[in-house]
């Protein structure tokens, strides 16, 4: 089955990966990697901070030393990080021979990547301060409502930080979001120039998978971790919206208990995954889809869920009715 799938992949063009947070898709980027020469790429927001290792599953000393890993960890955790700061330290990366292997969960950064992105100015403190207010008095429906219909048609408006992202750069710019994004320039690396691909897994699936993988950041030391970052830990950090986060610092403070901690970052996570699911879904239909159950027992990954085993589809994709029970409208409604 690798080998099938890598002799699709030519080394002259970056191969791009996304799915879901705990689909796999870390352990596959270092098998194509270690087979093909490549370098590995991270497309995780959260995974380019120096001080969630453990929370945000970066690779570990084992992976790193497999392959060339590049923007892990490389920003203090007090640091601010954009979408175009990446696509400013991920260009000059993308012309190495063989091209790399971009991976991670982050849709953003893709959609970025390969349509373009539109040149917003900064949002000042201001207007960032006026927005959270708005939030914590009205909740997400009184930054909607002030949204322009478009906008309002083409933003996930059950993500409160797309909601107030939009809601910030309307007041500070005057100009809707949908607005900028048409106006949005060429892309850095146009969809022909890759091979894009797509893990695809059942919720069922996923959910077996994050709360094993939170067993495990607990006996990694995860909590030695929040410790460290404890007390300079702000909740208005980029770094702070790694899911986990705001529970592992409050167990590290004495103010939950562990099992508080663990459950909240398990429902956070699903809650999580499944948006990232839906964004896929939506914004990579033409992506070429991977049976991510498949792929995890191919590579023998040790989070692998046995009762799952399905066989990948001959040219790498999955049939409709398996699309649809992986996408949840058959398996049932995912969590909330």
């Amino acid at each position: 089955m690798l080998t099938a799938l890598l002799a699709r992949l030519t080394p002259d063009r970056p191969v791009l990966l996304a799915g879901p947070t705990a689909s796999g898709k870390s352990s596959l980027a270092l098998a194509i990697a270690e087979a093909q020469g490549r370098s590995v790429v991270n497309a995780d927001a959260l995974q380019v901070f120096d001080g969630w290792r453990i929370l945000t599953a970066r690779p570990g000393p084992e992976e790193l030393d497999r392959a060339e890993h590049l923007l892990y960890g490389h920003r203090p955790v007090d640091a601010d990080y954009s979408v175009g700061a990446w696509l400013r330290e991920v260009a000059p990366l993308l012309t190495r021979q063989p091209a790399p292997v971009v991976v991670g969960g982050t849709g953003l950064y893709f959609s970025a990547l390969t349509e373009g992105l539109a040149e917003i100015p900064p949002i000042d403190t201001s207007v960032r301060s006026a927005a959270r207010l708005k939030l914590a008095e009205g909740g997400p429906e009184a930054l909607i409502a002030e949204l322009d219909p478009v906008t309002r048609a083409r933003i996930d408006l059950a993500n409160p930080v797309r909601v107030r992202r939009a809601w910030e750069v309307a007041r500070q710019t005057g100009r809707g979001m949908a607005d900028w994004h048409a106006a949005t320039g060429a892309p850095i690396l146009p969809p022909e120039r890759a091979h894009l691909l797509h893990l695809v897994a059942p919720k069922d699936w996923l959910a077996s998978r994050i709360v094993r993988r939170l067993d495990a950041m607990l006996a990694d030391g995860v909590l030695d971790e929040a410790r460290a970052i404890a007390p300079s830990w702000h909740p208005r950090l980029a770094s702070a919206k790694a899911i986990g986060a705001a529970e592992f610092v409050a167990l590290a403070r004495g103010e939950i208990t562990e099992a508080d901690a663990l459950a909240r970052t398990a429902v956070s996570t699903r809650q999580y995954a499944k948006r990232q699911r839906t964004w896929f879904r939506r914004r990579m239909a033409s992506w070429t889809t991977l049976d991510a159950v498949a792929i995890s027992a191919m590579l023998r990954d040790p989070q692998e869920h046995i009762g799952f085993v399905n066989e990948i589809g001959a040219r790498g994709t999955l049939d409709e009715s398996r699309r649809q029970t992986y996408d949840g409208r058959t398996a049932g409604t995912d969590d909330v």
